[in-house]
C-alpha cells in the first residue's frame, strides 16, 4: 500500500477527520478534534491538512494525521470557519470560476445589446 498524497481522500464529520485510500476506501487513519464540537472545515494545503472545528485550528500531515500545529485562535468566537490558502484545493477552484467568467464575458461583447 502506498502512502502517497494523491493515494487519499479525506472525509470531516462530528469533530473527525477520516483519511481513506482513494482506490479501495480502506480507512487510513483517522483523528478527531480534542477541542470543539461539530462539522470540521477541511482544506488541503499541498502537504498540510488545515481542520477547523468550531474556533479552534489544527494542521495535519495529511499521510499520518499526525498534528503539526494547533491554535485556539482566542477571542475570535466559534462557529463554521471558511479557510482559503493559495495552495488549498479550493482556491484552484476559485482560480478556475474567474478564468471561465474572464472567457464569457471576453465573448459576450456589447453588440445586440439593447440600449
Amino acid at each position: 500500500m502506498s502512502n502517497k498524497l494523491d493515494d487519499f481522500v479525506f472525509i470531516g464529520f462530528n469533530k473527525q477527520v477520516i483519511a481513506l485510500d482513494r482506490y479501495n476506501g480502506e480507512k487510513k487513519w483517522e483523528w478527531k478534534s480534542p477541542k470543539g464540537s461539530g462539522f470540521p472545515a477541511i482544506l488541503l494545503d499541498g502537504d498540510r491538512l488545515i481542520v477547523s472545528v468550531q474556533g479552534y485550528s489544527f494542521c495535519l500531515e495529511p499521510t499520518t494525521g499526525a498534528v503539526v500545529w494547533e491554535n485556539e485562535l482566542k477571542g475570535h468566537g466559534v462557529g463554521i470557519s471558511s479557510i482559503v490558502s493559495i495552495r488549498g484545493s479550493s482556491s484552484g477552484a476559485v482560480a478556475a470560476q474567474q478564468a471561465a467568467s474572464a472567457a464569457a464575458a471576453s465573448t459576450t461583447g456589447t453588440s445586440g445589446a439593447v440600449h
